[in-house]
């Protein structure tokens, strides 16, 4: 392996980091009135997400990335649920009676 190159754990270390100073960027400057109709939005990227933690628990061979696969499932699982929920309850606020 040449010098210049970084160990692909480490890559991803660095995009971990990064995304998650920008996500904290990002949703900080929303105002609150906005959160739930953004939520709401991003049903449809965390069900993509869920699809390839599917796809990323079931290819391995490796007992760790097994594990890690399936919780990215639960998290991605929560995600969605929870987003759908939300939405709901917000759907029902505007409802005539």
């Amino acid at each position: 392996m040449p010098s210049d190159m970084l160990p692909l754990y480490l890559v991803g270390l660095y995009v971990l980091v990064l995304s998650i100073f920008v996500g904290y960027e990002v949703i900080s400057k929303v105002p609150p009135l906005l959160h739930t109709p953004l939520m709401s939005g991003t049903n449809a990227i965390s069900g993509i997400t869920l699809v390839g933690a599917v796809v990323a628990a079931g290819h391995s061979n490796e007992v760790f990335a097994s594990v890690i696969g399936f919780l990215a499932v639960v998290a991605g699982t929560i995600n969605v649920v929870g987003g759908y929920m939300v939405t709901d309850r917000m759907l029902r606020m505007f409802k005539k009676r």
